[in-house]
């Protein structure tokens, strides 16, 4: 918000919340229903289409989205180097409060004037006329009118929101107070309103002059300069016919220059163009992919989970992951998604953040959870995952961790698979077993004398059930079988290792498959702990159920605006913070196959760089 709001600073159906597009019920029931019951030559397919642009709006936006969070990850040709934080997600989730706003007044126009219904598809002059009028009314009372917007009494009262967003993602071109929205409706009316009086109008102009003002907005501000120097050497008049990225970059880091829409020529004008313009544009498009230090490697979960990612949608990226009901009813764009990253095939960048000089990426391998308990596709799947390894290694990166089941002792032996075909490599592998291990036991309360462990003993488990009995802790199981694997692989600790003859114990260190009927016997005010990179589902509302194993990240780390699958904001996976320790340290050996680092060490290690346990309260951390 801005920093003095001003009157109509909040947009009129705010109290709706996700409510809002109710506000268009009645006109798509009427537009759907005159289709279908009118005649031929009554039928008006202007309105009928209203529906379909807006959609399309949405996509188109969330297209640029995409498209632009993937580009600023990788880092080449990025102008500012400053990241995005939640409170700008937060600030710009209602991005499509205008794309509604522009529905009403479509659907408006369309009843109150009779020149704006039954149009047809094309008239080229019309078309002309729109260009001309966009060239000179409109972005000749834009530049003044945004200098207005500049001057302290506006700007504290309604620009100052929009310039909030030091670094720009496409949707910040639409971040306004509602104000100031009405003041560009204004604006961006001047061409329709004149076609529809004149009687000039056709879908494909009112249609294409909005989606040219989205595809502009969008692509100017981006956090990458996208437009290529021999466009402008093959049409030097261009320069003032075209803004780019960096052109409205410095706009919003210097403020007081660069104040056109779209064309840069009145800038020129009246002496307002930034000098150092021209050389931002050439450096940016000089930047080169960025050396990443250390690539955390993850695959999709769910099919709906690609909305949730980081190059997704970017409210929901910004909260712990949970299913949408909604999402269901975006099926076929679902649908299409998987077809894509089936196509794809290889992993690819989700985000990149940075930790002092430590630069950080997380890719995806483009498989979901069912996959991988599919003997068919294990193949496949170690094949896309040793390509990755193989391409770390050869852009430098340092570490590489395993995250969620791409280091699983059935599918690579915990990542020594891999280490065993190419022992050369220089990357590092990591599976983060001991800090996982280590978070683990940081969270068993303390005064703890026995523990329950339920479920797939993994080699966080076997590490788990050995710290425990060498600190005096009775770890009970259930079954013989698992009770004489950890006998083996325990020395001088054994009489610590028990079979639990009933669920009497309130601390129980459990993987993801625990069952329901296995939840029921437990204790009342029992603690599940889960040591698995997935947690169980919540069964019980009188027990207690910890995060998987995750600690708070440090304030310096930047750019992080998505919450890692589940968790909280700003807290990241033991997994994933261990490859991070692991550079941080230098440590020179891989940690994958049974191999394990020590886990105090380890853990001291990860608190000296800042890392924190998750203090909230047991009972709040169940929600997460």
């Amino acid at each position: 918000m801005a920093s003095r709001p001003g009157i109509l600073s909040d947009w009129p159906w705010k109290p709706l919340g996700s409510f809002k597009y109710m506000l268009l019920a009645p006109c798509i029931v009427h537009s759907s229903y005159s289709m279908m019951v009118k005649d031929n030559s009554e039928k008006d397919m202007f309105n009928f289409l209203i529906l379909p642009f807006l959609l399309w709006r949405m996509l188109h936006n969330q297209i640029w989205i995409t498209f632009s969070r993937y580009r600023t990850a990788k880092g080449n040709a990025r102008i500012v180097d400053k990241g995005i934080e939640f409170d700008q997600v937060d600030r710009e989730r209602n991005w499509d409060d205008q794309i509604l706003f522009s529905g009403l007044i479509f659907y408006l126009a369309n009843y109150v004037f009779a020149g704006a219904s039954h149009i047809p598809l094309w008239k080229t002059d019309g078309a002309v006329m729109a260009i001309l009028l966009h060239m000179g009314p409109v972005e000749f009372l834009y530049y003044w009118l945004h200098r207005a917007l500049h001057h302290h009494f506006l700007y504290s009262r309604y620009h100052s929101h929009h310039h909030s967003s030091i670094v720009t993602e496409p949707i910040t071109s639409v971040i306004h107070p509602f104000a100031e929205h009405i003041s560009y409706f204004f604006l961006f009316a001047i061409p329709l309103l004149t076609l529809a009086f004149t009687k000039k109008a056709s879908m494909m102009v009112v249609f294409g002059y909005v989606t040219y003002i989205d595809f502009m907005n969008n692509m100017g501000h981006c956090n990458f300069e996208i437009i290529p120097t021999w466009l402008f050497n093959m049409f030097p008049l261009l320069k003032y016919l075209m803004y780019t990225p960096s052109f409205h970059s410095l706009h919003h880091t210097q403020f007081r220059t660069n104040y056109s829409l779209f064309m840069p020529f009145y800038d020129y004008i009246y002496g307002t163009t930034d000098k150092a313009t021209n050389q931002l544009y050439d450096s940016a498009l000089k930047r080169e992919e960025e050396t990443t230090d250390v690539v955390h490697l993850t695959h999709l979960t769910t099919p709906e989970s690609i909305y949730h990612l980081r190059l997704g949608f970017p409210y929901l990226a910004s909260k712990p992951y949970t299913p949408k009901w909604y999402l269901r009813l975006m099926w076929p764009m679902t649908a299409w998604s998987v077809f894509l990253t089936w196509a794809y095939g290889r992993a690819f960048i989700v985000e990149g953040c940075r930790f002092d000089k430590l630069k950080l990426q997380t890719w995806a391998i483009p498989k979901y959870n069912f996959e991988y308990f599919l003997q068919s596709e294990k193949m496949a799947i170690n094949k896309m995952i040793e390509e990755a390894i193989l391409d770390a290694d050869r852009k430098g990166i340092k570490v590489l961790s395993l995250g969620l089941m791409n280091q699983g002792e059935d599918l690579n032996i915990y990542g020594g698979l891999y280490v065993s075909r190419n022992p050369n490599l220089k990357v590092k592998i990591v599976d983060g077993s001991s800090l996982a291990a280590a978070v683990v036991l940081n969270n068993i309360p303390k005064g703890t004398t026995q523990v329950l462990l339920m479920g797939k003993l993994t080699k966080v488990a076997y590490a788990l059930a050995f710290a425990l009995c060498q600190r005096g802790v009775k770890v009970a199981t259930m079954h013989k079988h698992d009770y004489e694997r950890l006998k083996k692989s325990l020395t001088n600790s054994e009489s610590n290792l028990i079979i639990a003859k009933g669920y009497t114990q309130m601390t129980w260190l459990v993987e993801d498959q625990l069952t329901e009927e296995e939840q029921l016997k437990a204790p009342t005010g029992a603690l599940f702990i889960p040591y698995s990179q997935f947690p169980p589902r919540k069964y019980r509302k009188d027990c207690f159920y910890h995060c998987t194993p995750a600690m708070l990240i440090p304030s310096c780390v930047e750019n992080v605006h998505s919450c890692e699958d589940w968790l909280p904001r700003r807290v990241m996976s033991a997994w994933r913070i261990a490859g991070i320790v692991h550079s941080l340290e230098r440590w020179s050996t891989n940690e994958c196959n049974y191999k394990m680092h020590n886990i105090d060490k380890v853990w001291r290690s990860t608190l000296q760089h800042g890392f924190q346990p998750l203090t909230t309260p047991i009972k709040e951390i169940a929600h997460c």
